[in-house]
């Protein structure tokens, strides 16, 4: 015992084998946000807004104003 706390959170997660989780109640929120993302990110683009994305793709570019 030279000094060291026991005790602590950080502690007992090592003593025990268990990873310390730095983000801790928070890092729930986080698979779920990043659940819904990648969910989010493989949906297909519906076929209207692909054609008004192709829509601005080829438009002319208009002028600027001051």
């Amino acid at each position: 015992m030279t000094g060291m706390k026991t005790g602590t959170k950080a502690d007992d997660g090592r003593r025990q084998g268990k990873a310390v989780d730095p983000l801790g109640p928070n890092s729930e929120i986080g698979r779920k946000l990043k659940q819904y993302y990648d969910d989010l990110v493989s949906e297909e683009v519906p076929d209207r807004f692909a054609q008004l994305l192709a829509q601005l793709e080829h438009a002319k570019p208009a002028g600027k104003k001051d």
